[in-house]
């Protein structure tokens, strides 16, 4: 079950619960899906992992830079809800 952290530009950003993988977000408008576009938390902020929601390219930009920003908050409450962790390297 998707578990919604925020809004942010009319996207929603939530965890898809996939725990034997690094720590990451999905971001879609609408409906949360598996499928959704995914970012990978890493040590120095965000990455992109694909593009599923198909995010304009201006857009994108913005969503990676306030999750990068907020990287530390979205790190705790994954580790909070899940208990274990890591940031992809």
């Amino acid at each position: 079950m998707p578990q919604a952290l925020e809004k942010f530009l009319g996207y929603l950003i939530y965890f898809w619960p996939e725990i034997n993988e690094p720590i990451h977000v999905h971001v879609c408008k609408g409906k949360p899906h598996e499928g959704a576009t995914k970012i990978w938390i890493t040590e120095n902020g965000a990455e992109l992992a694909h593009n599923g929601s198909k995010i304009p390219a201006h857009e994108l930009k913005q969503i990676l830079r306030y999750i990068s920003a907020n990287k530390d908050r979205i790190v705790a409450d994954w580790v909070f809800r899940y208990k274990i962790g890591e940031v992809k390297r």
